[in-house]
Formats: structure tokens, C-alpha cells, sequence
């Protein structure tokens, strides 16, 4: 089958592109931005790939459209084809579902925070195990170098995101995946542009809780109130608890690297790891639990995760210059910013190596660019000693939510000037935060250019 897919250049539909054409298939794609590193992934499979959404591209002939949430009506003249000449098209979700997953072990991570490197963690405690997991990961894992694969086994692991499907289907994505282990690791408002509040949220995650068999099991945040009200709608699965109070599975820190983990006051084993947080401890835990109902011991998975590496994007060095350390982020969620924070904070404290923390913020995603979330901001910043927000793209004032950091807080419609203030403001030993959820214009390598320059 030759398959089309419009929005081929995001995380997920990219991923989608690269199980299709290990299964056999011809893909070919376009996107409104064709460029490295998911062009370079894209191309080097032998998917050709077109830049932007012409109405010419109907002349390819595929067998079906795949259609990614990132195309509208009235905005690309390709989709208005497709639907004028009455030709073959569906979402990416669905066309996962009916195509890939039908016959596999699903295993799906949801959560507001956190589904990437939990994902990460569970997919590579099954390959560890020798289970040998497809997977699906809206980033890339340190320990596999790609975001997606297929495999002959019966295990499938996937990023169960809660945003909508397509421009004709609502629903969020993870309704169709039909998962028989389903992770509830956290739930929290988020992405304004599509859901008016929480509730419309919880709704959505119920209808995941709906799609799982009563023989699979249920993984959920026992200390999440918003997690214990959606399954207190209804729930006809098996539940196992994590990170509440009373038994359930426990993480408890040993020093900022390692911890060790508990099911009902039993102690399994100790982690010991270089991610940071409390929110990380989570995370393995979910994966712990997850991965033991698919078949891998609870020890065994604490053994596995020792060997664990981060997702590419999550507290990553991007570099040292100058006596400064450059990091990159994905956070982008005031939560996210706070944990995140905390984790770093934690791991200089521990390390008993004093150092500033200088914060530099883009607030890309839709609901950040909305203003819905600027009131919590400045907590989520608090343990940073310098913040820098870039405005460009904002049409809320991004001083005036920030005014409560006082002095420390500082904002930036020029990349350039951002850049150059960071630097001005560096001293040798402190840690650069970048926290985006795109590529923030590059400032990774901006700012370790300056720094070595201004120390050359």
C-alpha cells in the first residue's frame, strides 16, 4: 500500500512514517516545515518527503491520505482536494489502530507530565527483559536512537497523548488504541486551544478507562485527585496504585540518584540512575508496574532502569562554554517548569556544588501563547535564580505576569538580545535552563557560541 501522510515532520506522525515503511508500505509525506532531524530520519528510511500541502500532490496517487491534526479546513489546498474529489483519507491514530495494533499487547502512557520518558522507561525495561517492544515515543530515547519501531512481538508501547485526532475526529488520540495496560500517570489542564476546562479533560480520559478490558490493568497516580475523580466514574479494570498513601507502589529517595522501590511494604530494589526528581521517581514506578503486568519482574525492571538513559530533550547537556552549562529542556507546562527546577536545584544541592540556576523560557505551546497559564509562572520559576522569557509570538504581556520575580525576571522579543543577555548575565559555574517545546530558534547553539567567544 502507498500511503500519503499530510503533517509527516511532527513527532507522531513522523514515528507513524517510519512503522509504516518497516511494515512494507510506500510512504511518502509532506509537511508546511521539512527540515532535520525528522526530515533526515524521514529520508534516510527512503520516505520521500514534500515541502508544504500543494494541491498537486493528489497526482501521487496513494493508496489512502493519512491526515495529522496538524492540517485545518480552508488551509491546505491538499486536504480541499481530497475531500473534493472523494478520495481516501483518515487519521493517524486510526489508521495506527486498524493497520499495526489490532493483534498487539498495547501498553499506553497518558498523563499530562511525564508520558515521553515514562514511555521511554517502559519500552526499555521490556527490551531489557527480552520482550523485544514495538514502540511509538513522541521523542527519542536515549537507549534506542529512534522514536519508533516495529518488532514480531506481541508487545506494542505507545505514547497515549490526550490531544485531538484530526480536524473530523475529536476525540483524543489514545481512544484508538484500545490498550490491555493503560498508564494514568497525571492529569491537569492543559492545551486551551482544544478543551474549555478539566472536566472536558476528564471526560477524555474516562473514555480511555472505558477502552480497557477487564483482564488488562489500570496503572494509576493514587496521589493524583484529578486521576482518582476520573476513574471514580467508572471503572471496570483492575487497578494498581502508585505514589499515593496506603500501599500501592512507593518510591523512596536514598540521595539524589538513587531510590528504592516498594510494592505493599515489600522492598523490591534499589534504582540508582543520573535522572532527577521526584516526579521521575513516578514516572519509574508507573513503568515498574506496567512492565510486570506485561511479564518483566518487578526486579528485573528496577535492575533495568539503572541502565536507563534519558530521552533526548529532557534535562540534556547541550554543552559546556565558558565554565557554563547548557541544558535543553522540553518542559513547557508551569508544572513541568516547577519539577523540572527542582529536579536541577536538588541534584547541585546534593552534590554540594553551590550553583545559579539562570532559567530561559519560551512559552510556545498553544495554551502558554494564550495566556492561560501566565498567573502560575512565576511560582513555577521560583528556584531559579535569573529568568529570561523570549515574547515573540505572545499577545499577552509577559513583564507584567512575571513582575512578581522582581529583578531577576527578565523578558526579550529578540532572539539575539535574549541570547546576549543570558550571556551578560553568566558567570563560570552556573547552569543554563532552555525550556521550549519547539526549537527556540536554535538559542542552544547561540548561547554556547557567545560564551566561548566571551571566553576566548
Amino acid at each position: 500500500m502507498h500511503i500519503h501522510i499530510l503533517g509527516i515532520c511532527g513527532t507522531f506522525m513522523g514515528g507513524l512514517a517510519l512503522i509504516a515503511r518497516q511494515a512494507g508500505h510506500t510512504v511518502t509525506g509532506c509537511d508546511a516545515n521539512v527540515y532535520p532531524p525528522m526530515s533526515t530520519q524521514l529520508e534516510s528510511q527512503g520516505i520521500r518527503l514534500i515541502e508544504g500541502f500543494g494541491a498537486e500532490q493528489v497526482d501521487l496517487a496513494p493508496d489512502l491520505f493519512v491526515v495529522g491534526n496538524v492540517v485545518a479546513r480552508g488551509r491546505q489546498p491538499l486536504m480541499e482536494e481530497i475531500l473534493n474529489r472523494g478520495l481516501p483519507y483518515t487519521s493517524g491514530p486510526q489508521w495506527l489502530a486498524e493497520n499495526m495494533l489490532r493483534d498487539k499487547w498495547v501498553l499506553a502512557v497518558a498523563g499530562t507530565h511525564g508520558k515521553t520518558s515514562t514511555t521511554s522507561m517502559l519500552a526499555w525495561i521490556l527490551e531489557d527483559g527480552g520482550l523485544d517492544p514495538g514502540f511509538l515515543i513522541g521523542g527519542v530515547p536515549m537507549n534506542f536512537g529512534v522514536s519508533a519501531r516495529l518488532t514480531d512481538s506481541p508487545f506494542f508501547v505507545i505514547e497515549a497523548d490526550e490531544y485531538d485526532t484530526a480536524f473530523f475526529d475529536k476525540r483524543s488520540k489514545f481512544v484508538h488504541y484500545r490498550p490491555r495496560t493503560a498508564v494514568l500517570n497525571n492529569l491537569e489542564y492543559d492545551h486551551a486551544d482544544i478543551f474549555p476546562d478539566l472536566a472536558a479533560i476528564e471526560t477524555q480520559f474516562h473514555h480511555l478507562v472505558r477502552t480497557v478490558p477487564g483482564n488488562g490493568l489500570l496503572v494509576a497516580n493514587g496521589g493524583d485527585h484529578n486521576v482518582l475523580r476520573v476513574l471514580g466514574r467508572g471503572c471496570w479494570t483492575p487497578v494498581e496504585y502508585f505514589g499515593g498513601p496506603g500501599f500501592g507502589w512507593k518510591a523512596v529517595a536514598v540521595d539524589a540518584e538513587s531510590f528504592d522501590v516498594s510494592l505493599d511494604d515489600r522492598r523490591i530494589g534499589r534504582v540508582t540512575w543520573n535522572l532527577q526528581g521526584e516526579h521521575n521517581r513516578l514516572n519509574a514506578l508507573a513503568a515498574i508496574a506496567a512492565a510486570r503486568h506485561a511479564g518483566v519482574p518487578a526486579a528485573g525492571a528496577v535492575d533495568a532502569l539503572s541502565r536507563f538513559v534519558n530521552v533526548k530533550r529532557r534535562m540534556e547537556v547541550r554543552g559546556v562554554a565558558a565554565g557554563v552549562t547548557v541544558y535543553d529542556d522540553f518542559a513547557h507546562h508551569p508544572t513541568a517548569i516547577a519539577t523540572t527546577l527542582a529536579g536541577l536545584r536538588a541534584k547541585l544541592d546534593a552534590g554540594g556544588r553551590p550553583a545559579r540556576i539562570l532559567a530561559v523560557l519560551e512559552p510556545r505551546s498553544n495554551t502558554m501563547k494564550q495566556g492561560v497559564m501566565k498567573d502560575a509562572l512565576p511560582a513555577s520559576l521560583a528556584q531559579a535564580d535569573r529568568v529570561f522569557c523570549y515574547t515573540g509570538g505572545l499577545d499577552w504581556d509577559a513583564a507584567l505576569a512575571l513582575a512578581p520575580l522582581g529583578a531577576k525576571a527578565a523578558t526579550h522579543g529578540d532572539l539575539d538580545f535574549l541570547a546576549e543577555a543570558v550571556v551578560a548575565a553568566s558567570q563560570p559555574g552556573d547552569h543554563v535552563l532552555v525550556m521550549s517545546n519547539g526549537g527556540f530558534g536554535g538559542i542552544h547553539a547561540k548561547l554556547l557560541a557567545r560564551l566561548a567567544g566571551a571566553s576566548g
